[in-house]
């Protein structure tokens, strides 16, 4: 794989900032997140990261606004699920994780203008990353739990063509989210969701996951301080 040099087609909602194979889209996207506006998509031009952050305004406190974590992760494996080589599974563990044939490839992140619970945040910037591929030789089968798409038969899928179907994704399951409800956003992320295991499984409408055993005892995970640790960075190498 090489650096991606083109730009993207996306749909006319995004408006497109490129950064060198180096940058940050995370980081860059939060800078310019309260000037830049809603629809801004950062991206880096990394050929063995693919590298995506997205500037959204909610309308919902912030409390709910979270909820866009999921939107995001449905959306990237939704994207994925394109590329995919026949019968490969995508899976999440929970909240933020992303798996391909079982091992960590990705995940989704999110930040927001300090506020209150009960405020909508004037901004708030959802990042999804995946590794492409790995930037030195690794010897098959030597770390099973991490993997990258290049491993798992996605040829030469790059940045830029897996960015643009995310892009088309995200844009489909917002739109989602405001006719049908946080309801369908929860169906779509629990379908993927591989653990925990629990005999029931459900998500509140803040975003916190409930999780019911066979004798019907009912724990509750938070959403909320979940977020403050991705459990993928070090995965990806991206643990700052």
């Amino acid at each position: 794989m090489r650096m991606q040099t083109r730009g993207l087609e996306l749909p006319p909602l995004y408006r497109e900032v490129r950064l060198r194979e180096a940058g940050d889209a995370f980081a860059h996207a939060c800078a310019i997140a309260a000037e830049a506006g809603a629809g801004t998509l950062v991206w880096s031009r990394s050929w063995h990261l693919f590298d995506v952050a997205v500037v959204l305004e909610p309308s919902l406190p912030l409390a709910r606004a979270r909820g866009a974590l999921y939107v995001g992760m449905s959306a990237l494996a939704d994207a994925l699920a394109v590329h995919a080589p026949p019968e490969k599974p995508i899976a999440f563990v929970w909240p933020d994780l992303v798996e391909v044939n079982g091992g960590a490839v990705g995940g989704a992140r999110l930040a927001w203008e300090p506020g209150t619970e009960r405020e909508a945040p004037a901004w708030m910037v959802l990042h999804v990353a995946v590794r492409l591929a790995f930037e030195q030789a690794a010897e098959p089968g030597l770390t099973p739990e991490i993997t990258a798409l290049a491993e798992e038969g996605y040829g030469e899928l790059d940045a830029a063509t897996l960015a643009e179907s995310y892009a088309r994704h995200l844009m489909a399951g917002l739109h989602e989210w405001q006719e049908e409800g946080f309801r369908a956003v929860a169906r779509r992320y629990l379908e993927r969701l591989d653990r925990p295991r629990a005999a029931r499984r459900g998500l509140d409408p803040g975003g916190d996951l409930l999780l019911q055993d066979e004798h019907g005892a009912e724990t509750r995970r938070a959403l909320a301080p979940a977020l403050a640790a991705p459990s993928w960075l070090a995965a990806l190498g991206l643990a700052r």
